[in-house]
């Protein structure tokens, strides 16, 4: 009855100092996707349970694809509560991303929930997918456990900005990711990332993250604004999520394809 956690290259390359590079997922969940992502060169897939719907049998199958591919599994839940976290950790998730965090008291809720204790105060269970099924001695699972699941505060709003300093601060936060659309819109400037008001924001979050010594993601929408993102302290990023990167690729395709004037075969 002795199986060790699986370790969690992703958080020991972000807390080492160094850049994680992976993609976010919205809708094509099958047991091809971590596969190609794989190939494609990723390192981990960040699940949407948030906005795509989907629920924790889809999840678990999608972590067991994704451990079996070699890369990191982690977790948009689709709210606050233990109740969203406890069952997607027990399936193996390697990450949580808590949506809209904007308090201290929010990400200290999301490491209780993350961590066994004496860290947090997370449910004990084992024999299941974080441990590969096969059991494991509870006190060395729970220490193992805890070096290996990636908490990631998502702050995605002009109040989370305010408060990012507070919520950063919080022993066991791992990783800010910027929310840029959301933060846009509750800065009243939707979709405008050029805008005073939300670069100043955007400003306000890195510095933050600086001044605690907290990792930063975010997804960029190409290879270009990704290195933009590394060189503004950027380390934890998502190239698109994968309906935009077929649609991006799709479309420059059928452009090109269309052109008049190309050489015949």
């Amino acid at each position: 009855m002795s199986a060790p956690i699986r370790p969690n290259p992703v958080r020991e390359t972000l807390l080492a100092g160094g850049t994680a590079w992976g993609v976010m997922a919205f809708e094509f969940f099958t047991p091809g996707l971590p596969f190609v992502l794989a190939a494609a060169g990723a390192e981990f897939v960040l699940l949407d349970m948030e906005h795509s719907g989907i629920g924790i049998e889809t999840i678990k199958q999608q972590i067991a694809f994704a451990k079996a591919a070699g890369i990191v599994p982690m977790v948009r839940v689709p709210g606050h509560g233990y109740h969203l976290v406890s069952p997607v950790l027990d399936a193996g998730a390697q990450g949580i991303m808590l949506p809209m965090t904007e308090t201290r008291a929010q990400a200290e809720a999301l490491v209780s929930w993350c961590r066994y204790r004496p860290e947090g105060k997370r449910g004990l269970g084992f024999g299941v997918g974080h441990d590969d099924w096969r059991g494991a001695d509870p006190r060395t699972a729970m220490r193992a456990a805890n070096e290996a699941v990636l908490t990631i505060a998502l702050i995605e709003s002009a109040t989370g900005v305010e408060n990012a300093h507070e919520i950063l601060s919080v022993p066991g936060i791992d990783l800010a990711w910027l929310g840029h659309y959301d933060l846009s819109d509750s800065l009243g400037v939707a979709g405008d990332f050029d805008h005073p008001r939300y670069r100043a924001a955007e400003a306000q979050l890195i510095e933050s993250a600086r001044a605690t010594g907290t990792p930063l993601g975010w997804v960029a929408s190409d290879a270009d604004a990704a290195r933009h993102a590394r060189a503004r302290g950027f380390r934890c990023l998502c190239i698109g999520h994968e309906v935009a990167v077929l649609r991006s690729a799709l479309a420059a395709a059928f452009a090109e394809a269309r052109e008049t004037g190309g050489r015949e075969p």
